[in-house]
């Protein structure tokens, strides 16, 4: 199986965001909301899969769960979709590059985020509640009790899990630009992703998901959604611009300096 190498990586992540920027915002809008619908389905799989799992069975219970989440992902990237937390790593390597302005990579952030915020909603109305898939027991005690626990973390707390989170999920949409092999993408997703969900980590998008399930339910606030997705999504583009995209930017810069300077048309 075929793979390129990290300095290979960047100059193929600093394109797809360069790319991202040539769509439409209609085009945008439509990928977007995708993106938030893909990523709530895995968390609806993740609940569906472990609401009923005995207690005792304690971390194997977690795995379970982490272990489908990376389907939300592993759709985003091989079916098409549009995803901040990703575009906070490709997006800002372009931006780095000089191939985009900052008030570009501001404006894509926004859309892509109202956008993912939209279907992420449309899952947590329509399928959670109207459907019932996250209000009826033992599911809805899982889904409650996945919210209360992102909730009651402190906002500095909340940060440097983001951090964490979008560490681990743009090194996912890494591994998966390192190749172009069907498999190869799918192994590479999972791996990060069902580590991320397994330690527990914050995503925003995923947040934007379980929160407003609990909240249609009857629990909690819109207040307290807000508290919560504002330190998310600041970790979020932390670990994703800063830890991923910057890091391996400055790394590779000499080697793909030729590439870096080069205008894309």
């Amino acid at each position: 199986m075929a793979f390129h190498k990290p300095e290979t990586i960047a100059s193929v992540a600093i394109e797809a965001g360069v790319n991202k920027l040539k769509l439409s915002i209609s085009t945008v809008l439509a990928l977007g909301f995708l993106g938030g619908v893909f990523i709530s389905f895995g968390f609806l799989l993740d609940i569906r899969v472990i609401g009923n799992v005995p207690e005792h069975w304690g971390s194997l219970a977690s795995f379970l769960g982490a272990a489908v989440f990376p389907l939300g992902l592993i759709l985003v990237v091989l079916a098409g979709g549009e995803l901040i937390t990703g575009n906070m790593m490709t997006v800002s390597m372009a931006f780095y590059a000089r191939k985009i302005s900052f008030i570009s990579l501001i404006k894509n952030w926004c859309i892509v985020t109202f956008a993912n915020f939209s279907g992420a909603i449309f899952v947590a109305y329509f399928f959670g509640h109207i459907v019932g898939l996250t209000e009826m027991e033992p599911y809805l005690h899982k889904t409650v009790s996945i919210a209360h626990i992102k909730l009651h973390e402190s906002f500095i707390q909340i940060l440097i899990s983001a951090i964490g989170c979008n560490w681990l999920v743009c090194l996912a949409i890494w591994l998966a630009y390192s190749t172009d092999d069907f498999v190869g993408k799918v192994i590479g997703i999972w791996f990060p992703i069902m580590a991320f969900v397994a330690i527990g980590f914050q995503q925003v998008v995923a947040n934007m998901f379980v929160i407003p399930a609990a909240i249609f339910a009857g629990y909690f606030s819109w207040v307290d959604c807000i508290k919560n997705i504002i330190p998310t999504f600041i970790g979020n583009v932390i670990g994703g611009a800063v830890f991923v995209g910057f890091a391996y930017y400055a790394s590779y810069k000499k080697q793909n300096h030729n590439h870096f300077s080069k205008k894309i048309s």
